[in-house]
């Protein structure tokens, strides 16, 4: 065992692989978002999907991409959905949602006993990548397109459901790790109810 292993508890150790999955779940999205929209890559001039994925990925960023200006978070993932941006939008939405959850868990990767998490924020961070798939779903261009393609019905009728099962997927993960705290600190967690079609993006600090 590994002496730091000492100062985990079992808590500890299940937040962390529920954030690990997180991660790997967002990883997954941004791939089927890029083979989806490969013109999001190009407009940054990317060579290719995997190169796309690896500046996302396997760079160290803090979550700041120098295209956003230094930005993170949510102000990020508001420009994914906003019709006079001309960047990466995938980048936009991945990276955003990347920053909004390591906000939430105060930038930690890893808990020790001492460590504390709010549950509020990761519920809040739950609800915002709600509001995100129902904008990645509705929002269009001028001429009514979508902004970014995902979930498609195609000509016979079969429907591709794999990008809201990969949000559902980290959804479920942020709510079961809000409730694990809430109930370690004996915290309750206000569950805050919008319109998908005119909801705001919650704090997560």
């Amino acid at each position: 065992m590994h002496p730091k292993q000492i100062v985990k508890s079992d808590i500890d150790r299940v937040l962390e692989a529920h954030h690990r999955e997180i991660f790997v779940t967002l990883e997954r999205l941004a791939d089927k978002l890029y083979r989806r929209n490969p013109r999001e890559w190009k407009h940054v001039g990317l060579a290719s999907r995997e190169a796309a994925l690896a500046r996302i990925f396997s760079a160290e960023h803090d979550w700041r991409l120098k295209e956003f200006d230094g930005r993170r978070d949510i102000d990020v993932m508001r420009m994914a959905f906003a019709p006079e941006f001309s960047g990466d939008r995938v980048a936009a939405l991945i990276v955003g949602m990347g920053g909004m959850i390591q906000t939430a868990w105060g930038d930690r990767s890893e808990l020790f006993i001492m460590d504390e998490l709010d549950p509020q924020a990761l519920s809040n961070c739950a609800r915002n990548i709600e509001i995100a798939a129902w904008k990645l779903a509705q929002s269009r261009d001028a001429i009514g397109q979508p902004l970014l393609l995902s979930n498609e019905i195609t000509a016979d009728g079969t429907r591709n459901l794999s990008f809201e099962r990969e949000i559902g997927k980290m959804i479920s993960m942020l709510d079961m790790s809000s409730q694990i705290v809430a109930d370690k600190n004996r915290r309750v967690v206000t569950r805050i109810f919008q319109s998908l079609a005119t909801a705001v993006f919650l704090p997560v600090r």
